[in-house]
Order: structure tokens, then C-alpha cells, then sequence
């Protein structure tokens, strides 16, 4: 009997042997015949989260029904290799319906999520109204004092950007810092083409930076720094801008203090430019020989159509430099020389460009010493051109006399769109009319409360009651009535009735009395 026990168990652990056998060549067989598995793709399940779980197949089945305290009805080990095997081959490479998708990172295209996480390196507060505008294609941050940290975060957000085309961080005080940041991402961005940094106290080290940025730039054509402290030191980065970048349309450096080395050195630059358009380099310290080269330079240039050289300190030998270039020029649409230091002289030297150019349309010429004489003599110039295309003259707090109002009249006639601005017309002055002299002596009395004897007797020191000439005179110098020589001696021809060299106190008696 227990032969036949044993002989059952035996026939009952090949069974499962022969299905566990029959299962494994099933699986090689389905691992054979599969396709290949395609590589993995980016939501597939990775190997340590692979998982099988099928109820109901033969390998489960087989697994359930061996009961799991039974030593003698364990699986062999090559058993549960197999099975690992399986859930390999299964499931390995397959994107199925029951795979849990991979939550992916969208790309931030405005940036701002760049913007925040460069806040929190640099440690500033994210601007909200940097967030709200960066996907704009105009930006403008004015007096936000964002200082060279803030502007670093702005400028490592903006180095991807591709929506803002015109940036205006003035008055935020970058500092040099700030400015190589700027300088930085420029060089990386290509859409921004209009920058203002003005009155960010840049400094010499800030103008180098930008400057080396405009060289390689060629996106920007409007840039915009004025009042950042530039000196003479960083002029001849600006030249080499000037004479380098063909993208640059306007370039202001207004407000800024450069002298005669940066007008020595911006002069050949601007004679060479073929590019911009619009040149401001007003309240700076161009003066002397500086102010020469740079006229000399404006007069050679064949593209700038408005330049603007106002409150700097060209003075006449400038002025006469201007009047050359002037008249070999004929692009120059409008120029401004405000508060030159022009004087008359100057104005009739800068009249003889005036007399030949024929494209320049509005000048100003306005807050310089040159008085009704100048203003004339710049205007007939304008008059004597037949081929002015002189729209607007700006003679700005200048008085102007009847001649020039004459000329003027003249000159509308001929040509009737030219707008003409002055100081206003200047009143003949009325010289104040003299007071009588004998009415002086009356006053002189009456103020005094003095008796007309006792008025005599300051000029009778012998008391005879009369006074010679030279007596009269010293008298009155004693008293200290202003009379000059003239009214002296009218007032002895006057007292003097019978001429006879000496003044009595009758007749002087006759005279005041009758006033007093």
C-alpha cells in the first residue's frame, strides 16, 4: 500500500514536471516567433517598475495548486527563472493601454519660469510687471531700481525671448555690473533691435562692455545711453563702433561727459559711418579742436540726416568749421547747435554753408550769443540760396530788431512754408528824460526844508550877496545835487542875466522862488 502511495506521488509530481516543461518551451517558442521589441520610448514603464500579473494562466494555475507548505511539491528553480523570463518577454519594450503614462515637462517659451528660478540664484523678488510683459514685443521698465543683481535675472531670461523687440531699462541703476549682463545676453539674443539704458550710471568699464556687445550685434539699430558718466577713456570704443557696426540707425550718447579727446576721436569715425541715421551728442563737453574734427567729420558724412550737437561749447572756431562742412554736404536734413556759444561772427561763418547746402531743412540755432546781428546774417544767407530747403529756422530767446523783421517778411515771401522763430521783437530803447536842473535845485531846497538865504550862503562865504562862478560851482559840489557839466553850466547862463561874471542872490531869488 504504500508503494502505491508512493508511486501516486510520483505520478503526480511528473505531471506537473511535464506541464512546467510543456510551459517553458511554450515560452521560448513565443520569445522566438515575436518580432523584435522596438526601442523604448519615453513614456515606457522602466524594468524596476515592470510588473505581470496574469490570474488564470497555466503557470498560475500550476503555482496555485501545489499547496505552499508542501516541501516535496516546490517549483525547481529554473521554474521561477522561467517565470521572470515570461514577464520579461511579455511586457519589456511595449507601450500597452495599461502602462501609467510619464507626466512630461512642457517647455517654457516666455521664460518666466527661467526668470523666477534666476530671482532665486541672484537673490532678488521677481518683478511682476517683468512677468506680466515679457511675452510684449515692446518692454518698458523705467525707474524700477532693479540694480546689476535684478538686471541679471532680467538678462538671463531674456537670452531665450523671442517676443520682445524693443527694451527699455533706464534709470535702474545697472551699474557696470548690469551692463555686462546686458552685454552678455546680447550677444545670445537676436530679436531685440531698440535698447535704451540711459541714466543707468554705467560708467567707462559699462560703455566698454556695450560697446564690444555693438560690435558683434547686428540685430540692434536704435541704442539709446545717455546720461551714464561716459568720459573721454571710452570715446574710442564708440569710434570703433562708429566706424565698425552697419546695423545702427540711431546712437544718442546725450548727457554724458565727453570733451575735445572724444570729439578728436568721434570726428574721423563719423565721416566714415554710412548707417545712422540720427546722431545725438548734445550735453556733453565738445569744444576746441574736438568741436572742429567733429564738424569736420558731420560735414563728410554721406548718410546721417539729423544731428544734434546742442549745449556743448563749439564757439566760433567750431562754427566756422560748421559752415565748411555745410557747404560740401548735401544729405543733412536738420541740425541743432542750441547753446554753442555762437556769436555774431561765428553765425556769419556758419551763414556761408548756409548759402550752399540744399537738403538741410530745420535749424536751431537758438540760446546763442549772437544777437539780431547774427540772426540777420543767417537768414540772408538762407534768403540768398535758391536752393534751400530751409523749412524751419529756431532763433529760440534771441531779440530781433525791425531790420531783421523786414528781412524776415522778405524772406516768407519768397519762401512762404519757412516757419521762423525768435526771441521777439526788440523795443527801441527811449533814453529817460532829464530833469530841469533849476528844477533839481528846487527839490534839493524843498527836501531839505531849507530857506533860500540860507541855501545862498552856502556859496557866499564873504556874505556880500553875491558869488562868482568858480564860488557857484564849488557851492553846488558841496551840496551834492547830481548835475553834470552841462547842466552847470546852463544853470549859470540862467542866474547869470546880465552876464557880467557874478551871480547875485536877487537873481537867484527871482528864479527858485518861483518853483519854491
Amino acid at each position: 500500500m504504500a508503494n502505491e502511495n508512493n508511486n501516486d506521488e510520483e505520478n503526480r509530481a511528473g505531471t506537473i514536471n511535464d506541464a512546467s516543461l510543456r510551459e517553458d518551451n511554450e515560452n521560448v517558442t513565443n520569445a522566438r516567433s515575436r518580432a523584435p521589441s522596438r526601442a523604448k520610448s519615453r513614456g515606457s514603464i522602466s524594468d524596476q517598475r515592470k510588473t505581470v500579473t496574469r490570474t488564470g494562466s497555466r503557470l498560475s494555475s500550476a503555482t496555485e495548486s501545489v499547496h505552499p507548505n508542501d516541501k516535496h511539491h516546490e517549483l525547481p528553480t529554473s521554474r521561477a527563472t522561467s517565470e521572470e523570463a515570461f514577464s520579461s518577454e511579455t511586457n519589456g519594450g511595449y507601450d500597452t493601454d495599461l502602462e501609467i503614462e510619464e507626466q512630461r515637462e512642457q517647455y517654457d517659451a516666455s521664460g518666466r519660469n527661467i526668470y523666477k528660478e534666476a530671482c532665486r540664484i541672484n537673490g532678488v523678488i521677481p518683478v511682476s510687471y517683468f512677468l506680466r510683459n515679457i511675452t510684449e514685443t515692446e518692454l518698458t521698465m523705467m525707474h524700477h531700481g532693479l540694480g546689476p543683481a535684478g538686471t541679471r535675472a532680467i538678462a538671463i531670461a531674456l537670452v531665450g525671448n523671442t517676443t520682445i523687440v524693443k527694451l527699455n531699462l533706464s534709470d535702474n541703476w545697472l551699474a557696470p555690473e548690469g551692463a555686462v549682463a546686458i552685454a552678455d545676453m546680447l550677444k545670445e539674443n537676436c530679436y531685440i533691435t531698440d535698447l535704451d539704458l540711459s541714466d543707468n550710471k554705467l560708467g567707462n568699464p559699462g560703455a566698454v562692455a556695450i560697446a564690444s556687445t555693438l560690435l558683434q550685434n547686428s540685430n540692434l539699430t536704435h541704442v539709446t545711453l545717455n546720461g551714464n558718466d561716459f568720459q573721454d577713456k571710452c570715446a574710442d570704443a564708440f569710434a570703433e563702433v562708429m566706424l565698425n557696426n552697419n546695423k545702427i540707425e540711431f546712437l544718442s550718447l546725450s548727457s554724458n561727459n565727453f570733451g575735445e579727446a572724444a570729439g578728436l576721436a568721434f570726428g574721423p569715425a563719423v565721416a566714415e559711418n554710412i548707417t545712422i541715421r540720427h546722431l545725438d551728442l548734445s550735453w556733453n563737453n565738445i569744444r576746441g579742436k574736438g568741436a572742429v574734427t567733429l564738424a569736420e567729420g558731420v560735414g563728410g558724412n554721406i548718410g546721417l540726416r539729423k544731428v544734434n550737437l546742442s549745449w556743448n561749447g563749439f564757439g566760433n572756431e567750431g562754427s566756422v568749421a560748421l559752415g565748411k562742412g555745410l557747404s560740401t554736404n548735401n544729405t543733412l536734413e536738420e541740425l541743432d547747435i542750441t547753446n554753442n556759444r555762437i556769436t555774431a561772427e561765428g553765425a556769419v561763418m556758419l551763414g556761408k554753408g548756409l548759402a550752399v547746402i540744399d537738403s538741410l531743412k530745420v535749424l536751431k540755432v537758438g540760446d546763442n550769443p549772437m544777437q539780431t546781428a547774427g540772426c540777420y546774417a543767417i537768414l540772408k544767407s538762407v534768403r540768398e540760396n535758391p536752393n534751400s530747403a530751409m523749412g524751419e529756422i529756431d532763433f529760440g530767446h534771441i531779440q530781433v530788431n525791425k531790420d531783421f523783421e523786414d528781412l524776415l517778411k522778405e524772406t516768407q515771401e519768397a519762401m512762404p512754408k519757412l516757419k521762423v522763430k525768435h526771441g521777439g521783437t526788440k523795443e527801441p530803447v527811449k533814453p529817460k528824460p532829464k530833469m530841469n536842473p533849476m528844477a533839481k535845485l528846487q527839490r534839493y531846497i524843498q527836501v531839505n526844508n531849507l530857506r533860500l538865504v540860507d541855501f545862498f550862503n552856502k556859496f557866499d562865504k564873504d556874505g556880500s550877496m553875491s558869488v562868482n562862478y568858480e564860488e557857484f560851482e564849488e557851492g553846488l559840489l558841496e551840496t551834492g545835487i547830481d548835475l553834470d557839466r552841462g547842466e552847470v553850466d546852463w544853470l549859470i547862463k540862467e542866474l547869470d542875466k546880465d552876464g557880467d561874471g557874478d551871480i547875485m542872490y536877487s537873481e537867484i531869488f527871482s528864479d527858485v522862488s518861483k518853483g519854491t
